[in-house]
């Protein structure tokens, strides 16, 4: 590896900034990103998603944090981290991963590489990035300039499945400069890579892996809802179900996030464009996607059937972001238990401590409380199965409900048979 290498990182969130300490080693590092907020947090060490500790930090003094574009001149390897969200109709938006590629293109030289991260369907990157960077920048692709694709695998809260700690994927669009990236993240990943053909195969194989788990849980799900209209408890026959060694342990529950509630769709997306409609992947997804109206709905009847009156309910919903041990509320699919219980005029409190409450007003314009008030609910939904909801225990958060309150546990994190309700 040539040691004057500078690589610029282009997004730092939950992807780029772990990527960018860890390069930030052994290269020279250029870390941008157009929210200046968190540029300016980060060259004081805080990292506001609290997936990185301030020791990493002190451990890569090679990274420039910057959100001028012009910085990341210098730099000859570029890594796009952008995020690629959904539309309201469930299409790819693109639109951040279009803008970072002009970032890119206006600065491009030649011999430059560009390396993207973001999940993207088969064929994006060299159908939509590589000629934005060639119209940007006035040169040819794998001529003057070359690319390569390498998808995260970044799992929010989970501190055991680090950056350095999955095994990476590594392509290219030619074979020199796929060997080239390959040893590239070779220097900072511990588990190693896996270098494909293609760019084109890498990007598959990431939009599978989560199409895969969002199909396993759909199936969890339908299970759950069958077993609901056979008065069985799912968990017990889950239990039962997985003493067979090659029985994979899935549980029911809702499916949001920026990864697994999203990937699907940019598969099925690509499968329409080439004239296949995929049934079952879409079946997945409308499953995975009621789960949170079903969520709302078990509780309204059993509300009816305890006799208590669902208008003007107090209703407290513990946990809003997407997963458990995590602070990440894009696409949380919480809201949707909300939103049904707004309808029937129940009143909401909402209670994460892990969240930012400013990010929820401005997102979802909904207030978090700080702490439950005592003897107030008639109604409990522990929605996201976080550690301190684990440590707060079952007998403390009965103490937030009225007599009669209405204990339901989403993820199971309790013994189901102290509380009213599970998936």
């Amino acid at each position: 590896m040539n040691k004057k290498n500078i690589i610029g990182i282009i997004g730092l969130g939950y992807v780029g900034l772990p990527l960018a300490l860890q390069f930030g080693k052994k290269f020279n590092v250029v870390g941008f990103d157009i929210n200046k907020k968190r540029i300016n947090q980060l060259k004081n060490k805080i990292d506001a998603t609290k997936e990185v500790n301030k020791k990493y930090f002190l451990k890569s003094n090679k990274i420039l944090f910057t959100s001028n574009f012009k910085d990341l001149k210098l730099c000859n390897i570029f890594i796009v981290t952008v995020p690629t969200p959904i539309n309201k109709n469930k299409k790819p938006d693109l639109r951040l991963i279009k803008n970072a590629s002009k970032t890119v293109g206006k600065i491009l030289k030649k011999n430059d590489i560009v390396i993207y991260e973001s999940t993207l369907f088969p064929g994006a990157v060299e159908e939509i990035c590589v000629p934005i960077l060639e119209k940007t920048s006035n040169l040819n692709y794998n001529v003057d300039f070359f690319c390569g694709y390498s998808p995260e695998r970044i799992n929010p809260g989970d501190k055991k499945h680090g950056l350095i700690h999955n095994k990476k994927i590594t392509s290219g669009s030619t074979k020199k400069i796929s060997n080239f990236i390959d040893k590239l993240y070779k220097k900072i990943i511990r588990a190693g890579t896996y270098k494909v053909k293609s760019i084109r195969i890498a990007e598959a194989a990431k939009v599978i892996e989560n199409c895969q788990r969002d199909l396993n849980i759909a199936f969890i799900n339908e299970l759950s809802l069958i077993f609901d209209k056979l008065e069985l408890d799912t968990y017990e026959i889950l239990k039962a179900a997985s003493t067979k060694w090659n029985f994979i342990d899935f549980r029911p529950g809702l499916v949001g996030g920026h990864c697994i509630g999203v990937d699907p769709y940019y598969l099925t997306y690509k499968a329409n464009q080439v004239g296949y409609y995929s049934d079952l992947i879409s079946s997945g997804r409308k499953i995975n996607s009621s789960m949170g109206f079903y969520v709302a709905k078990k509780l309204i009847i059993k509300m009816k059937k305890e006799k208590i009156s669902i208008t003007n309910s107090k209703i407290l919903i513990m946990g809003f972001s997407f997963k458990e041990n995590c602070q990440d509320i894009r696409n949380t699919r919480v809201i949707d238990i909300i939103t049904k219980l707004k309808t029937k005029k129940c009143l909401i409190d909402i209670y994460d401590p892990l969240i930012n409450s400013k990010d929820c007003m401005n997102e979802y314009s909904l207030k978090v409380i700080k702490y439950p008030y005592l003897s107030k609910y008639d109604s409990i939904i522990i929605a996201v199965a976080h550690n301190v909801f684990k440590r707060l225990g079952l007998n403390r958060i009965k103490k937030f409900g009225k007599k009669k309150c209405i204990i339901f546990d989403v993820k199971n994190i309790f013994d189901n048979k102290n509380v009213d309700i599970t998936l």
